[in-house]
């Protein structure tokens, strides 16, 4: 049984030694199996004038939690680069690498490492890999009915896009790659380009971006579909060429998934025409759009009821009293369990914008981004916020929470 207890009693013991009697071995081994059972996405090594700072995102959120001497820098470093297959004398260019962590009672953790050179030193990004993609299924994310019905539709039709937008960290991978796994049968052949591979998923071909050996997101594109691939995902498009070959496979005949950078649903079409893709193409080929955000989600061990008082009404948006239709929501008081926050976990709060007869118009006449979301809201649709709010009510999430991502 993994103890977080015990692994930081671990850590803290090495960091009460002396800088030639840890064991650096065991220090960053001790690093990594905290950051697995706190749950974190990524572990910062941060150098400072002094100090290394070691910080944990968890649940989104970055925390301080060791500080390393300034004298441990240089051999913490060369360790990851050691697992990472990286080059222990170049400090001065960026590298990448990835390793797989033993952890006890788990399977083999994949860590990707990014190391970058700075001021005070390199600093260095791992980001956790957990095989979360294997545990989730799309009913587990946070969908409505009505969304997971839209969704469903649209994945099981043999042709067209599905798009996932949102910022970085956003949860738009996980979302496709929980698509693709629904999808996956020994009747269809599913291939994928990505940069880079974040989960492996058997019976799946997956193809990394390698720009050093001139493999780009397009380039890639146009080898999949020599390929004779019945489904495709694309980790991003990032630019015009990408965007068009990405259309024009889901004109002719493949189900095509990828994500894209925008705000909301709605902006995905003018993004897409400005990207060069014709307006009729765009809405001939786009089955639906998700645009999502990740919330934290209450803590259920404690968990309570709180009334909202008027200054907090009063501080709220116009948009957000909109939503209010009760003044009794759920919070979190903080416990041991969620380190005092009062959050455990996330989960997505979603727009999905369906394709239909009343938005597929307005795209072919250049109608601008409000336009077509106020059509998609007469046909049903909710926005995010709308989203979270209604999450907000059922005490999975808080108003607080909903609002700082939204706004942020």
């Amino acid at each position: 049984m993994l103890d977080i207890k015990s692994v930081k009693t671990g850590i803290e013991k090495q960091l009460s030694l002396s800088p030639n009697e840890v064991s650096i071995i065991e220090l960053v081994d001790l690093l990594v199996e905290y950051g697995y059972i706190a749950r974190a996405s990524d572990i910062h090594i941060e150098p400072a004038p002094d100090k290394v700072m070691v910080r944990f995102r968890i649940d989104g959120i970055l925390h301080d939690i060791f500080p390393l001497l300034k004298d441990l820098q240089s051999e913490v470093i060369s360790r990851i680069k050691v697992l990472s297959g990286l080059k222990t004398d170049i400090h001065h260019i960026p590298q990448d690498g990835r390793f797989k962590a033993k952890i006890e009672a788990a399977e083999d953790i994949d860590i990707r490492v990014s190391i970058a050179p700075t001021y005070y030193g390199e600093n260095v990004v791992m980001r956790v890999l957990a095989e979360t993609v294997q545990i989730f299924n799309l009913e587990d994310l946070g969908f409505t009915v009505a969304q997971l019905s839209q969704l469903t539709k649209a994945i099981r039709k043999p042709y067209g896009m599905i798009l996932a937008n949102g910022p970085t960290g956003s949860g738009k991978t996980t979302t496709l790659y929980t698509a693709i796994k629904k999808l996956n049968s020994r009747e269809v052949s599913i291939i994928t380009i990505e940069d880079p591979i974040e989960y492996s998923i058997s019976g799946i071909t997956q193809m990394p971006v390698s720009v050093t050996a001139g493999l780009t997101f397009a380039t890639g594109l146009r080898s999949i579909l020599r390929q004779d691939p019945n489904i495709i995902m694309v980790g991003e498009i990032r630019d015009s060429e990408t965007a068009n070959i990405a259309v024009n496979a889901a004109l002719t005949g493949h189900l095509v998934l990828s994500t894209l950078h925008t705000n909301d649903a709605a902006t995905t079409f003018p993004r897409l025409i400005d990207m060069g893709v014709p307006p009729f193409l765009v809405a001939s080929t786009i089955n639906v759009i998700i645009a999502q955000r990740l919330v934290r989600m209450v803590c259920p061990n404690c968990r309570e009821e709180r009334v909202l008082n008027l200054a907090e009404l009063k501080s709220l948006s116009s948009v957000a009293k909109e939503q209010l239709t009760d003044k009794v929501y759920t919070a979190g008081k903080g416990c041991v369990q969620c380190d005092k926050t009062g959050y455990r976990g996330r989960i997505g709060i979603y727009e999905v914008l369906e394709v239909d007869d009343a938005v597929r118009p307005l795209i072919v006449g250049r109608a601008d981004a409000s336009q077509i979301k106020q059509a998609a809201l007469k046909n049903g649709m909710k926005t995010m916020i709308e989203d979270g709010f209604i999450k907000a009510r059922k005490g999975i999430t808080t108003i607080e929470e909903v609002l700082r991502i939204i706004y942020e």
